[in-house]
């Protein structure tokens, strides 16, 4: 059995750049709303700040239901026809809203939107048409693609809106659905059929011992607030440019600057977190910012330098969270359970979304802008108070592991007991049915050369096989 090479097969980058183009457009469509709405309800009859809130959020609500059933729905109906009805419930929302003249109808079609929840059916897909040694990499592409997506989204929304009416970035929202059909059926290749990795699929078996682990219930309520308080604030913020003294159709290049900048700013920070191990104190650091950016934004009257310098310390806060939560998550989750995970830290954000629109609307309604900041911030300051207690993440790595196909399950099963003990081997998961065996693994202590031993056969520890063969790790 020859060591697998950890570069991207042909098929490997075709299946990557169309999942990553897939999910970004989808994603794209769903952010350009965000920065527009409120601003141009008034065209909508019936128009309220706490039913525009509602418009903003109720995809999260059924992005956070539909999600885990259109994932086992793809498992039994197939990943691309599954992901297609995502795509044309995506297409029919966006349709709805766009010829909506009441604001009901806007939140029926952002309602319909969201229904195409294929997240975990698109991440799955990925997962069959990669191997162990490069989905990480894969993975990182599909969240680079998310933040590029919200990034343009607040730079082309205001732009559309302000020269062509609200009604265009909808219309812009279906042509992207359109866009996304073609590049499934035409750029992605079929899905193999193979068993699902239990890093990408949720495993119903683990949920109760997710669910209850407080670490990482913290970084649930933690991805839930955040995504709660941006989608509040951007009730408040169109209104606060123009009272800047910024026209709608400058808005855009406003957000350019200060996503371009928060970008910058943002990059030093991780790089702290992740090679000095200090993911708490950044995460802390963030979550400071973030408190502090929208009591400014609360006293606010009218200044321009100071909205932008504002908004900027809240969106550096904003992505060192959303590029810092996910890498937490994946050390502290369980071998073999980063799928479970992620499925629960992902409805979280999505239900976090849904109740910040509600927020939003609701404070701006009863008192106004300011208290929608204010709102936001004290949020914030419980949200913060509930992260000092979270013990300091520990800087484990994932290692997958794929056994040989000929070794008999008893024999297998003795293997996790020999994992644990190499040194630096902090967690262990053998899969007999899967034969794969999940490890987390501490670099710094890790004992390499035991591990190379345990992973090949004394006969052929060179390039051949032997009872296992080890991953590249991610």
């Amino acid at each position: 059995m020859r060591k697998v090479s950890g570069l991207l097969l042909a098929a490997e980058r075709r299946a990557i750049t169309g999942l990553a183009g897939l999910y970004a457009t989808r994603m794209l469509g769903l952010f350009m709303v965000l920065p527009v709405l409120a601003l141009h309800a008034d065209d909508l009859a019936g128009a309220t700040p706490l039913l525009v809130g509602l418009a903003l959020g109720i995809y999260g609500l059924t992005q956070a239901i539909l999600q885990i059933p259109f994932g086992v729905l793809s498992d039994r109906l197939g990943r691309k026809p599954v992901i297609a009805v995502g795509l044309l419930l995506f297409l029919l929302g966006s349709v709805v809203a766009a010829n909506a003249e009441t604001i009901a109808a806007v939140i029926v079609g952002r309602c319909l939107q969201g229904s195409g929840a294929v997240a975990a059916a698109i991440m799955a897909l990925l997962a069959d048409q990669t191997r162990e040694q490069v989905r990480t990499a894969a993975m990182a592409t599909i969240g680079l693609s998310i933040g590029v997506a919200f990034a343009v989204a607040m730079v082309l929304g205001p732009w559309l809106a302000a020269s062509f009416g609200l009604a265009t970035v909808f219309w812009f929202t279906a042509g992207l659905a359109v866009l996304g059909l073609a590049v499934l059926w035409k750029l992605v290749p079929p899905a193999p059929r193979r068993l699902r990795h239990r890093d990408v699929g949720m495993d119903r078996r683990q949920l109760a011992d997710i669910v209850t682990r407080a670490d990482l219930w913290r970084l649930d309520m933690s991805i839930f607030a955040l995504h709660l308080v941006l989608m509040a604030i951007f009730v408040a913020v169109p209104f606060r440019l123009v009272e800047a003294g910024i026209p709608a159709d400058r808005h855009g290049l406003t957000y350019l600057g200060v996503m371009a900048l928060a970008f910058i700013g943002m990059v030093p920070l991780v790089i702290v977190a992740e090679k000095r191990q200090r993911m708490k104190g950044m995460c802390l650091l963030a979550i400071a910012a973030i408190a502090v950016s929208l009591f400014g934004l609360a006293g606010l009257a009218g200044s321009g330098m100071a909205l932008f310098a504002w908004l900027l310390v809240f969106f550096i806060g904003f992505n060192l969270l959303e590029a810092t939560l996910p890498s937490m998550i994946s050390k502290l989750a369980p071998a073999g359970a980063k799928g479970t995970a992620m499925g629960i830290y992902s409805t979280s954000q999505f239900l976090g979304a849904f109740l910040g629109g509600v927020m939003g609307g609701f404070l701006a309604q009863q008192w106004g802008l300011a208290a929608v900041f204010l709102g936001a911030g004290a949020l914030t300051l419980v949200w913060g108070a509930l992260m000092l207690g979270m013990p300091t993440p520990p800087h484990l790595a994932s290692e997958v592991v794929a056994l040989d196909a000929d070794q008999p399950e008893d024999a297998l099963e003795t293997l996790m007991t020999r994992f644990a003990e190499v040194a630096g081997v902090e967690d262990v998961l053998v899969v007999p049915e899967e034969r794969l065996a999940y490890l987390k693994v501490d670099r710094q202590r890790l004992d390499e050369q035991a591990l190379a031993r345990l992973t090949c056969s004394p006969q052929h520890a060179d390039e051949e096989s032997g009872t296992l063969r080890q991953q590249p790790r991610s």
